[in-house]
């Protein structure tokens, strides 16, 4: 039986850490979010969206949507639009890699840069107010963590057989913590959720600490067990750890994520913990982050 484009999204593989770990009585596994088709965690999130969204009857193929993004999300939407019908305006700031640029023009979509993220998340609501599109607000949206209550949480419980103790994820629109988070803890409350951070000062693709007034409304701090934070340097360097010590090309987040799951791992033993690999290394090749 043949399948769509859309049958896809999912059922990434989580594979277990040789080298990198040392010697330990811990599993540190990853999730390789890259493997969706359009290359990352935000593929579940996006299809999740426009699908829900279609059918409440809130849009319908041919309709303009509009949203506001840091790279992946817009990428995900851009490839799920132009799979389902829909036009696509993505805004990004304005220093987003040019790859991720690239992508989303490549799927058809429209880009718009703005001076930050926050920027730009103002810049769609005002483009929505004035009539010219309508706004899937990955922010608020609760079709975004359902895509991992339904999906993401469900893998990995299944993957681990149930054993594993911690998960670990980098924190943007906490969509994936935030689903995951609900799916693992119905299935063991003990099981411990662990958010990254960026420290001050740190511009991390992917990972962010919102000021007040920009935190997502899907977001819950009181629902996460350990709050943990990573510099750039060291996200960094992790990053190009994985390449060269395990063969797995990811983004930077990818590689703050892992900086909180091996300092976690310092402090336990005999557990399983889980980190996100959010997404594929060769978004990242304009930034300067692998060897030229």
């Amino acid at each position: 039986m043949f399948k769509y484009l859309e049958d896809f999204v999912g059922n990434t593989p989580l594979v277990k850490l040789k080298r990198i770990p040392g010697a330990t009585s811990n599993t540190i596994l990853v999730k390789l979010e890259g493997n969706n088709p359009a290359g990352s965690v935000k593929d579940r999130p996006a299809l999740s969206m426009i699908r829900h969204a279609q059918m409440r009857g809130d849009i319908k193929p041919g309709d303009t949507l509009i949203e506001a993004t840091s790279g992946n999300t817009g990428i995900a939407l851009a490839m799920a639009a132009a799979m389902m019908g829909y036009r696509m305006v993505l805004l990004l700031p304005k220093n987003s890699s040019i790859e991720r640029v690239q992508a989303m023009k490549a799927y058809g979509a429209e880009v718009i840069l703005a001076e930050g993220m926050e920027a730009a998340r103002d810049q769609a609501e005002l483009m929505v107010k004035a009539g010219q599109g309508l706004i899937l607000d990955q922010f608020s949206n609760p079709d975004n963590p359902l895509a991992h209550y339904e999906s993401t949480g469900p893998e990995i419980w299944r993957d681990t057989a149930g054993t594993v103790t911690h998960f670990v994820s980098s924190m943007g629109t906490t969509g994936t913590i935030m689903g995951t988070r609900r799916y693992l803890k119905e299935q063991n409350p003990n099981i411990q959720i662990v958010g990254v951070q960026p420290c001050d000062g740190a511009q991390i693709p992917g990972i962010r600490k919102w000021t007040p007034e920009y935190v997502p409304a899907i977001c819950n701090f009181d629902l996460i067990d350990r709050m943990m934070e990573v510099n750039q340097p060291e996200a960094e360097e992790m990053t190009r750890r994985l390449a060269r010590e395990e063969g797995i090309f990811a983004g930077i987040s990818s590689g703050g994520a892992l900086c909180a799951a091996l300092a976690l791992s310092e402090t336990v033993e005999n557990a399983v913990i889980v980190s996100i690999v959010c997404d594929r290394g060769d978004r990242y090749l304009s930034t300067g982050v692998f060897p030229a």
